[in-house]
């Protein structure tokens, strides 16, 4: 072997590659002069040949808008009190939900449920429906799909009848409390400053014993305040309630005339503290979609606009006060679906309608305000306070991708596209900044869950549309994906993590001044290109099964204890970077050859517990060409490279 020693200066160490015959005399003198053994490593004295990058596929991909009638172009028409907006084709509520007949034939295909309307704008009067609310008497709608229905109203007995002593203490706050209070939780570090600058308050403080206690209705100030009012956080505020504009899940309701579960069944069992909120006029209270659901969706979307921070915690929490109403027995899964999708489209309907401005000034005050609270002077320290040690992330998504569909059966064709709606891509505009917004869509279409669950394939995509997922980055490359950071903008531009696992056949390439860490396990194909910036391997499948290829100024940054697969050849030049933290296994498993261009840098960290003597594998390929420019190690650190037709390790003095 060729043994170059290091310098152990208090600066970085660098080695220099030098011309082959000045370097295998300095080896041979190294081992000891006239009598040292023959060096069994053979410097190059042909230049090595760089490969090309890999080419990609040449196109990227696109999400198309949807060909029908958008609902933030019409989010005006949710109404229940004009007569021109009462059906289907009318009133964009009431059509982004449409799915559901194919469950549910409503009596009357009308929003008439106790509504009486007189003839206005050239439209004729609505008589309220004569519709009793109680499944089995006359008149009464039709169910369409029985496999769907059946399964409806048996998970809501189910879920009821399982129902602990926390869930009760849970799901009794959530029906009690205002809703964007509840979901403030979803803050968690931060849930005590937003309520502190919101000047938000509940009354809802303990639970009854039994049944015949008070039900209170809950006092205090569900939302805060908005405005001049409130210097420091206003206009935070105002961003949220504008969030109830066109959002009133009345017009869908009264359409669909749906019972709720426990007027479906007895083996249903409320929440007993609940009983006295019931409704006494079933004519007038449909459980399909749930009120409480799309109200806590939208108000957790908006605090994750300006906190994204805390935008899948925000979702999560949203969709947990859904998934309440189930436990409660006040809403059955389909109910609670029903009220994510629409609360999902009033969001982007605001969002979408608000200016630029609007938003970017919400989102700045809601960031300044909280950092101050937080004592973060910089964004790594924000983004450190805004989490929760130990969180599971993976267990998280799986538990978000249960309530977006409670596992029913998917009894749709299966298969299909998937949509996005128009607009969409305003929300991730905060979580995701460095995408385009062509890229946001697509990272939407990609995300996205599949066709086929009972009322989810709405013509929009609304339905389908995986938040969560989202954030976490692309769900495939099914075109070339570029990615451009500029770290001096801060936050997520600066540095961001995709933990999604990627397929496709596209390339991505990686550009900019920043920091992107691929965290999940992916099969894309196209190839990596990492020209600037930083690309971050955190698992053994973050670089997919294409080639992997540095070059310009870009640096591919193993993370400490991963051994990161490169699925088929490896090529580093330019000045490109490879940094590693020395562990037991070689750092980067390259399955084809792996080709060192002369302007190369290697950088290794090394952990605790090396010795003197020991070889730490670096790269393993099936072949090895050519040789490090450059090696750099911690200050204090001797040690000499190892190469072999095998690869590269550091022999530690």
């Amino acid at each position: 072997m060729l043994h170059s020693s290091f310098s152990g200066a208090a600066a970085p160490a660098v080695w220099t590659l030098r011309a082959s015959v000045l370097a295998t005399l300095l080896a041979l003198s190294a081992c000891g002069g006239d009598n040292a053994p023959v060096a069994e490593d053979v410097v190059e004295t042909a230049p090595v040949v760089i490969p090309a990058a890999p080419a990609g596929l040449g196109y990227t991909d696109s999400a198309p808008l949807p060909d029908v009638p958008a609902f933030v172009d019409y989010a005006h028409t949710n109404q229940r009190d004009n007569p021109c907006m009462v059906g289907v084709a009318t009133n964009a509520g009431v059509r982004v939900l449409s799915g559901f007949l194919d469950i549910w034939t409503p009596s009357t295909q009308i929003v008439d449920a106790g509504v009486n309307l007189a003839a206005a704008n050239g439209c004729p009067a609505v008589t309220a429906s004569a519709w009793s609310g109680v499944p089995g008497t006359s008149p009464d709608g039709t169910v369409v799909n029985a496999v769907a229905h059946a399964e409806n109203i048996a998970f809501s007995t189910r879920i009821t009848v399982q129902r602990t002593a926390e869930q009760a203490i849970a799901a009794y706050y959530d029906d009690r409390r205002g809703k964007n209070y509840s979901v403030t939780d979803g803050m968690g570090p931060f849930t005590g400053a937003w309520r502190k600058l919101a000047r938000q308050t509940t009354t809802i403080n303990d639970i009854p014993t039994d049944a015949s206690t008070q039900v209170y209705n809950d006092g205090g100030n569900n939302t805060g305040v908005a405005g001049a009012a409130n210097p420091e956080f206003g206009q935070v505020i105002a961003f949220v309630q504008s969030m109830g504009s066109n959002a009133s899940t009345e017009p869908a309701k009264r359409f669909y005339k749906y019972a709720r579960p426990w007027r479906w069944s007895n083996g249903v069992v409320v929440q007993p503290t609940l009983l006295p909120a019931r409704s006494g006029t079933p004519a007038t209270d449909g459980g399909f979609p749930s009120g409480h659901t799309a109200e806590s969706v939208r108000n957790a979307i908006a605090m994750a606009y300006v906190v994204p921070e805390r935008f899948q915690e925000m979702l999560a929490r949203g969709l947990e006060l859904g998934e309440n109403r189930i436990v409660a027995g006040m809403h059955s899964p389909l109910d609670v679906m029903g009220g994510r999708v629409l609360g999902q489209a009033s969001a982007l309907g605001n969002i979408y309608a608000a200016t630029p401005e609007s938003r970017a000034a919400a989102y700045a005050q809601a960031q300044q305000a909280l950092r101050a609270e937080a004592s973060a002077k910089t964004d790594a320290e924000f983004l450190a306070a805004a989490q929760v040690p130990g969180i599971d992330h993976a267990a998280a998504a799986a538990s978000y991708r249960h309530r977006l569909t409670f596992d029913f059966a998917q009894t749709g064709a299966a298969g299909k596209a998937a949509v996005v709606p128009k607009g969409a891509e305003v929300l991730l505009e905060t979580r995701l900044p460095y995408l385009s917004p062509e890229q946001r869509r697509v990272v939407l279409k990609t995300t996205a869950i599949a066709s086929g669950y009972p009322a989810m394939d709405d013509a929009e995509g609304f339905g389908r549309l995986n938040l969560f997922a989202a954030a976490d980055g692309f769900g495939a490359f099914n075109g070339d994906v570029a990615v451009t950071m500029d770290a001096s903008r801060g936050g997520f531009h600066a540095a961001d993590t995709w933990r999604n696992a990627i397929g496709g056949a596209g390339k991505l390439t990686k550009l900019g001044t920043g920091s992107l860490t691929l965290a999940g396990s992916n099969a894309y194909s196209g190839g990596t290109q990492v020209q600037a910036g930083t690309l971050v391997a955190a698992s053994a499948g973050a670089l997919g099964q294409g080639v992997v290829h540095l070059d310009g100024t870009g640096t591919l940054k193993i993370a400490a204890g991963t051994a990161a697969k490169a699925g088929a050849d490896f090529t580093q030049a330019g000045d490109a970077v490879l940094e590693v933290t020395a562990g037991n296994a070689a750092a980067l498993q390259v399955a084809g050859k792996a080709t060192l261009g002369t302007g190369s840098l290697l950088r290794v960290h090394f952990g605790a517990g090396t010795s003197a003597g020991q070889v730490i594998p670096v790269i393993q390929a099936g072949a090895l060409l050519g040789r490090f420019g450059r090696i750099e190690l911690p200050a204090g650190v001797n040690a000499s490279p190892v190469y072999e037709a095998g690869g590269m390790g550091l022999r530690v003095q």
